[in-house]
């Protein structure tokens, strides 16, 4: 395989759309662009079960113009994967062809794919046993239990033990249970409830409390970037940060007292995922509450270090 590729991911959540173009090589992941939209993919899907024509087109347009971005870079190889809300709606072939006409064919991937690619680029640059890595997105939340070495000849060995996919996210969780302005103390609390009856089964089957949880995309690094009053964003500082269950607790509570105007106001949070943080932060502070851990460590090395790894060796379906 060459020594060098420039590759490039787009990976399509409920939320957000994201594009990484970077050169990969059996070591390193350099970054030469990252990218990505608050698209919202996922509006009005967990009652309707449908996406909708607009969001199709909001997803649709960011795809056309990352796709083209990643062409214009030299990307040899381009790989986009869609996740929970493609998953599930029932027109998802609309979706595909609509991003299609725009220059890729997305792969919609099962969940416990997703949870494997997203260990893989959290743990990048890492080594260590019991590692927990918990991806919450959107529509699904992954939870991958893993290990990671060196093998004889300098490469990585992962190891996953445990992984799911579970259908809680921020946007299911919005639109299911959170409708105040701000959620009334009774919506919290129901939410709360059903994120810990769906996610239990998973924490009931493993053997050891993580020696470390890592969390990765959009839910953990906006809490973060709240946690550190960020503006502008700057991933550098986000990258690593450790937030404690303390502190995400009083942030979570603090948000759920907001109303959406106010919250759009936080500086770290884009405006545009305001309306789902509430949601986010509910699923997090369960995870650290059922792992039995007093922090995380949030990780900007997520999925899209997971895909180009995987193209990389040959496991990514590339569509150009």
């Amino acid at each position: 395989m060459p020594a060098r590729r420039r590759l490039a991911a787009i990976d399509i959540g409920t939320v957000t759309t994201r594009l990484l173009v970077a050169d990969v090589d059996d070591a390193t992941v350099r970054e030469v662009v990252r990218r990505q939209r608050i698209t919202h993919l996922g509006e009005g899907w967990t009652e309707t079960g449908t996406l909708s024509p607009d969001a199709i087109e909001r997803v649709a347009q960011a795809v056309g113009a990352f796709s083209a971005e990643a062409r214009q870079l030299g990307a040899d190889s381009i790989t986009a994967y869609a996740t929970s809300a493609a998953r599930d709606a029932t027109n998802g072939a609309t979706f595909l062809d609509a991003c299609e006409a725009r220059g890729v064919r997305p792969h919609i991937i099962a969940g416990e794919r997703e949870a494997a690619l997203s260990f893989l680029g959290a743990t990048y640059g890492l080594d260590g046993d019991n590692i927990l890595v918990a991806d919450v997105g959107g529509g699904s939340t992954e939870l991958v239990l893993g290990s990671v070495s060196e093998d004889e000849i300098g490469g990585r060995r992962v190891n996953v033990a445990f992984a799911r996919s579970i259908d809680v996210g921020s946007r299911r969780l919005t639109e299911l249970f959170l409708h105040g302005d701000p959620p009334a103390p009774g919506e919290v609390g129901a939410a709360s409830s059903w994120v810990a009856e769906q996610l239990r089964p998973y924490f009931s089957q493993l053997r050891m409390r993580p020696s470390v949880l890592l969390s990765v995309a959009g839910t953990a690094t906006s809490l973060a970037a709240i946690d550190l009053a960020l503006e502008p964003y700057d991933p550098l500082r986000v990258h690593g940060y450790e937030l404690s269950g303390g502190r995400l607790a009083e942030i979570r509570a603090e948000i759920s007292g907001m109303t959406l105007a106010r919250r759009s106001t936080l500086p770290g949070l884009e405006p545009a995922r305001a309306g789902v943080i509430v949601g986010g932060a509910i699923v997090l502070e369960t995870v650290l509450a059922l792992a039995g851990v007093d922090s995380t460590v949030v990780s900007e090395h997520d999925i899209l270090y997971g895909m180009v790894i995987d193209l990389h060796h040959g496991g990514g379906d590339s569509v150009a």
